[in-house]
């Protein structure tokens, strides 16, 4: 058992692991910015550091001040959530030369799989169904003609150590393929240090579904289900339910049967997210895989029943996947999380500011996941998200209805967020069918501007 756990995060993810940590009597240690002084994840763990000035750069991702902090405070290990230095093989080999957990996978692994390109040949190898597309690295301009003449027009170049949509670009014809990937190579430089670009084969309206899985240190794999993705604008999220219209009993006993045989054999552990692209005929890509806890793993957590912030700390302390899950995992109903924002609705610009009216919904079956607060204040330097609103019914409908409920309940004023962007989605006909794909948004927004 962890006596103390330090969370190298901010937000809504710190504020949850404190929460699991403090029903399984582990203690906490909160790291902050000086813009997080009065955060929620400040004053609910048990000590707290200040690890830097305001931007990310300075304190978030400054891994010697991290270190720092868990060696003052005497802690067994680390949690890194999502985002900032969750996926950085780096920091984890930092933490087990400091003799310090890290909760997540070896080092070695998240390296392997956070190379794209390597991360599909890795998947190759195992047997899991990947895109068409170049081998490796793309050398230049030339190579990259070569590998779209092989796989066929359109074609997207991808960052192999890319994210959140930065470093890609759509090709339709040879003319255009040139200046694309020089713009995307640089993009990527730019973004993530690393401007060597892949390239698959182009999806036109694809639907992206990924698979939840956690695994011990004991080679045991489990897949826990997949969740549908694919309300995205500019390849950043939305909206995410679980489970998929699309996967069927018989597919997802399959895909996750291939999944645990893929990452026993890379020696994975933690938890994970294999993610896929389906096409129009059904047919299912893989795309990457996440190193760590994802945004929406709520909606997993709603529908299994299975705590998977616990999971991993269980996972890190060295027990057994048989020991954590007891029984065999069902999905129960359905359930959908939408990421509110503190953004414009329609330009999607960053809204911070102080909030001066904050009301959370609730009722059976109703979650937010939140660090936000009445006369708290959304600090300019970071990620937009503020709160997670999950629902949870019997069916579909019934957990569409009731977020339509939530979100009419959901007050909050100050600043701008999404929340009216998504009363709108949840009324839309397309979206309550179920029969979208990741260009839906481009739909969507099209029918709003008809009606206006």
């Amino acid at each position: 058992m962890f006596r103390k756990v330090l969370i190298a995060n901010r937000g809504e993810i710190a504020l949850r692991v404190i929460s699991a940590c403090k029903e399984m009597g582990i203690r906490t240690v909160a790291v902050y910015s000086e813009a997080d002084r009065n955060s929620l994840h400040v004053r609910f763990a048990d000590e707290a550091i200040c690890i830097g000035p305001n931007k990310s750069a300075d304190s978030y991702l400054n891994v010697p001040a991290v270190i720092s902090a868990a060696e003052i405070t005497d802690v067994d290990a680390i949690h890194p959530g999502y985002g900032l230095l969750s996926e950085n093989a780096n920091f984890a080999e930092v933490c087990r030369a400091s003799n310090i957990k890290f909760i997540g996978p070896p080092p070695e692994v998240t390296r392997m799989m956070g190379e794209k390109s390597t991360a599909r040949q890795t998947m190759k190898k195992a047997k899991v169904p990947i895109l068409p597309g170049s081998d490796g690295v793309i050398a230049d301009e030339n190579e990259a003609l070569s590998w779209a003449k092989s796989v066929g027009y359109p074609v997207i170049l991808k960052a192999v150590a890319g994210g959140g949509g930065r470093g890609m670009r759509i090709c339709r014809n040879p003319e255009e393929l040139p200046s694309m990937f020089q713009q995307a190579s640089t993009e990527a430089a730019n973004a993530f240090g690393n401007g060597d670009m892949y390239m698959e084969k182009f999806i036109e309206r694809p639907r992206h579904i990924e698979f939840q899985v956690l695994a011990d240190e004991h080679g045991n794999v489990m897949s826990l289900g997949e969740r549908e993705c694919s309300i995205q604008r500019r390849h950043q999220k939305l909206i995410e339910e679980a489970p998929s219209l699309q996967i069927t009993p018989k597919l997802r006993a399959e895909l996750g049967a291939v999944i645990e045989k893929s990452l026993k054999a890379i020696g994975y552990w933690n938890a994970g997210t294999i993610e896929f692209l389906m096409d129009e005929d059904g047919k299912i890509y893989f795309i990457e895989m996440n190193t760590r806890i994802q945004v929406e793993h709520c909606v997993t957590e709603m529908v299994t029943g299975i705590d998977l912030v616990k999971a991993q700390l269980r996972i890190a302390m060295g027990e057994k996947l048989s020991a954590i899950i007891t029984k065999p995992v069902e999905i129960r109903g359905h359930a959908i999380e939408c990421r509110i924002n503190a953004e414009h609705p329609e330009k999607f610009t960053p809204s911070a500011g102080k909030i001066t009216a904050f009301n959370l919904p609730g009722g059976n079956g109703v979650r937010v996941d939140t660090a936000q607060y009445a006369e708290g204040v959304v600090p300019p330097y970071y990620d937009s998200l503020i709160a997670k609103l999950i629902c949870h019914g019997a069916s579909r409908e019934e957990a569409m209805n009731k977020m339509q409920r939530a979100l009419s309940q959901f007050v909050v004023q100050g600043i701008h967020t999404t929340i009216p962007l998504h009363e709108k989605i949840f009324a839309d006909e397309e979206f309550r069918s179920g029969a979208f794909d990741t260009k839906f948004m481009e739909r969507f927004f099209e029918r709003q501007k008809q009606q206006n």
